[in-house]
């Protein structure tokens, strides 16, 4: 049987509370926060629905932890895709303990402009961070769709 490692986690849900901003030792920004994710609701004994959330820990780190803190506000609406990662330590009183936490790869906007608890500081913003992309791209209703060319015969695509 083949080797298959898989870690990949996405989320929707709402802070919990303002993300802060902290930085390494060495001056590396990293950002802890907590989100709200909704699930499905369980009925309890008179089939009443009792809506559940799940909290979240996510680490964001180095340029993500700063458009957290800079675009999100508790109540904030977010998309984030990460992997999960467990850490374990000694605390002082000589007891194992354990953290399970999302880190996060990509960061999104789930609100449409002027929706939402940071509709204030995100100024049009429609787009994600990822690592790959430094700067958020803006959107503007000026930009036309791209022009496509037809082609009329598949048979030279090389797949």
């Amino acid at each position: 049987m083949a080797n298959f490692n898989f870690n990949k986690a996405i989320l929707g849900g709402r802070l919990v509370a303002d993300p802060e901003l902290k930085q390494t030792q060495s001056g590396i920004p990293v950002c802890s926060f907590r989100i709200a994710v909704n699930r499905r609701a369980a009925r309890n004994a008179d089939s009443q629905t009792q809506p559940q959330a799940d909290f979240i820990d996510i680490v964001a780190w180095r340029q993500q932890a700063e458009f957290v803190t800079r675009f999100f506000r508790k109540g904030s609406s977010i998309c984030v895709v990460g992997s999960i990662q467990v850490r374990q330590w000694t605390d002082n009183q000589n007891q194992k303990r354990y953290s399970t936490e999302v880190v996060a790869d990509e960061i999104s906007f789930v609100d449409s402009k002027g929706e939402g608890p940071a509709n204030a500081s995100q100024g049009g913003f429609n787009s994600s961070y990822t690592p790959d992309n430094y700067a958020p791209s803006y959107s503007s209703q000026s930009e036309a769709a791209p022009k496509f060319e037809e082609m009329s015969n598949d048979d030279d695509l090389p797949f």
